[in-house]
């Protein structure tokens, strides 16, 4: 049997926000298997357990430039070590930079935009200069090169820790403000349902048939299989309305769905990009063991 350590539970507690020993009991039910035991939870918990897995522990910023006439958009993520570097005037530029280079010379991969020339030699020597001079690591995540259909709006938020570029045929510049300011809301995953992964619909599928055989074995009465299956398509078919664009609330009504929104306004959404900085990226942890056993010590001392 798999070590359940401190640290695993603790993990585990913070990717789903469930009961200490509901996590210890998970992991060690999933045989150490974190992906498996957040699964339990959710399945044993409910909502409880529905808090996002992926935590955000890098800093930095993204970077946007749009076109005069909204036919092209870029967005750049750029990362460093702490906030306050990522509000340093000399790194914020840099990130802006970056945005324009992407724009003008369309490189294929960030290792293509790092030997583009910038200032007096190439980004990646701008971007050694300045880790030399602010004194702390910078790294060049990510880019998206977006040329329109209709038209881009563009959204900054968070001191520029959220970057939302959205291509809008129809309506006008408010709603394509509008639609921005909602993506960065409400983090859509996809547009409509052909861009959700087939492995998270199968995943939700899985979690709602195995929460309603646990319900039905609570209450001792069976669940005949067609309610079963009607009853796990409706959890799936509201789990696509909270992660695709098109299925979500308006933020400004939530009366109106996106897509209802966009026939309103004889509008259409294209496409779109959400970045949101340090998304997927976990700084190192230490020990939680460790810093109990650490902590203990200092109060005997």
């Amino acid at each position: 049997m798999a070590e359940i350590t401190a640290s695993m539970v603790k993990e585990l507690r913070e990717r789903t926000d469930a009961p200490m020993m509901e996590c210890k009991k998970a992991l060690a039910e999933a045989g150490g298997d974190m992906a498996k035991a957040e699964e339990i939870l959710r399945v044993k918990l409910g909502n409880k357990a529905s808090k996002a897995a992926s935590r955000i522990a890098a800093e930095g910023v993204v970077g946007v430039d749009v076109s005069a006439d909204g036919k092209l958009a870029t967005m750049v993520e750029v990362n460093c070590e702490t906030d306050f570097v990522a509000k340093n005037e000399d790194f914020l530029a840099f990130a802006r930079d970056l945005a324009k280079l992407v724009a003008g010379r369309s490189p294929s991969d960030v290792a293509a935009l790092s030997s583009l020339p910038l200032g007096d030699g190439t980004v990646e020597t701008t971007r050694t200069t300045l880790v030399g001079r602010i004194g702390e690591n910078m790294s060049i995540r990510r880019f998206a090169r977006m040329q329109a259909n209709g038209r881009i709006s563009s959204y900054v938020h968070g001191g520029a820790r959220i970057g939302v570029l959205v291509d809008v045929v129809g309506g006008d510049a408010e709603l394509g403000k509008d639609l921005a300011m909602h993506i960065a809301a409400s983090k859509p995953r996809a547009l409509d349902a052909s861009g959700v992964a087939a492995e998270s619909i199968e995943t939700e599928r899985r979690v709602a048939a195995e929460k309603a055989a646990e319900d039905a074995a609570k209450s001792g009465k069976s669940i005949p299989p067609e309610i079963l299956a009607k009853r796990v398509e409706g959890t799936v078919q509201k789990y696509l309305k909270e992660v695709t664009l098109l299925g979500q609330p308006f933020v400004k009504d939530d009366k109106l769905s996106i897509e209802q929104l966009l026939k309103n306004k004889g509008a259409k959404v294209e496409q779109f990009v959400l970045y949101v900085v340090g998304e997927g990226i976990e700084k190192k942890s230490s020990d939680f063991a460790a810093e109990v056993a650490a902590q203990a010590a200092a109060a005997r001392g």
